[in-house]
């Protein structure tokens, strides 16, 4: 891959992006060593890594957290990011706008080709950022059904990939029925939380739709659905997604309010400094 993309943004669920095996990124520079074949399980991750996802992305979404009692609670966010650009892998940064306990709350990516991503949390409350640390890459984020590396991302050549199913479909909200992938991803690491993850693909936009997430005991622990994908801006976006985590009997949503894409974001906007001034 010539640069860092982002297969499942949280932005775009495009994060949600999310869990286990469902966002993943290609080294910046990395080349593969040898093309895939068209309509195989490794092509078809390729794909998913290399869509058009913009230079840059501004979304504004709604996070609804519920319980295993049912109570929901309501957080309102902005996630923008910024597309690898030569050695340098992509930029995301997610601000939080509300209820006043979480207002202020920011935590901010790095990508890298040859060292390990950075992600660093700012905690009004602390007052400081504060940089999060591989052992806890796998940690809850803010209280959701993600974690931190899901948000983040994980790279393609990480994982080993198998078709399940050529011919699957996907039904929308509305009854429609479209063609998918059923594709499986094998972590290449054997201390991974979840090592297995069987990803729902729709094949007109190389997007996940659902996925079922696999911890080490080989059980389906979270479950991802998308309940509405649109294309502002031309560019394919999950709009509406949940992740519900069956262990917890919790589950996160996000709901995209407004996606705007190429607004021309600049690197110093993805900052520990911005990270930091921008949250207060």
């Amino acid at each position: 891959m010539s640069r860092s993309r982002r297969v499942f943004r949280p932005a775009a669920l495009a994060v949600f992006v999310i869990a286990g095996a469902l966002m993943v990124t290609a080294a910046p520079g990395a080349q593969p060593a040898a093309a895939p074949v068209e309509g195989s399980a490794d092509w078809v991750a390729a794909r998913i890594d290399a869509r058009d996802t913009g230079r840059d992305s501004r979304l504004a979404m709604t996070m609804r957290l519920a319980d295993r009692q049912g109570r929901t609670r309501e957080r309102t966010l902005v996630i923008t990011t910024l597309a690898a650009a030569g050695a340098r892998g992509d930029r995301v940064l997610v601000r939080f706008l509300g209820p006043a306990d979480i207002r202020g709350t920011g935590f901010l990516v790095w990508e890298h080709a040859q060292k390990d991503d950075e992600r660093f949390l700012y905690l009004p409350a602390l007052g400081r950022v504060r940089r999060i640390a591989g052992a806890e890459a796998q940690e809850s984020f803010v209280g959701s059904d993600l974690s931190y590396e899901d948000i983040g991302g994980r790279r393609l050549t990480d994982y080993t990939y198998r078709m399940v199913e050529a011919t699957a479909a996907w039904t929308d909200t509305q009854g429609a029925s479209h063609p998918a992938w059923r594709i499986e991803s094998l972590a290449k690491d054997a201390g991974a939380r979840y090592p297995k993850v069987q990803s729902l693909v729709r094949k007109d936009a190389f997007v996940i739709v659902e996925a079922q997430v696999f911890n080490r005991r080989g059980e389906r622990e979270k479950q991802y659905t998308v309940s509405r994908l649109e294309r502002p801006g031309g560019i394919w976006t999950v709009m509406d997604a949940t992740m519900a985590n069956e262990a917890t009997r919790t589950r996160t949503t996000l709901v995209v309010t407004e996606a705007r894409y190429n607004t021309g974001l600049a690197e110093d906007a993805f900052s520990r400094r911005e990270l930091e001034q921008g949250a207060r």
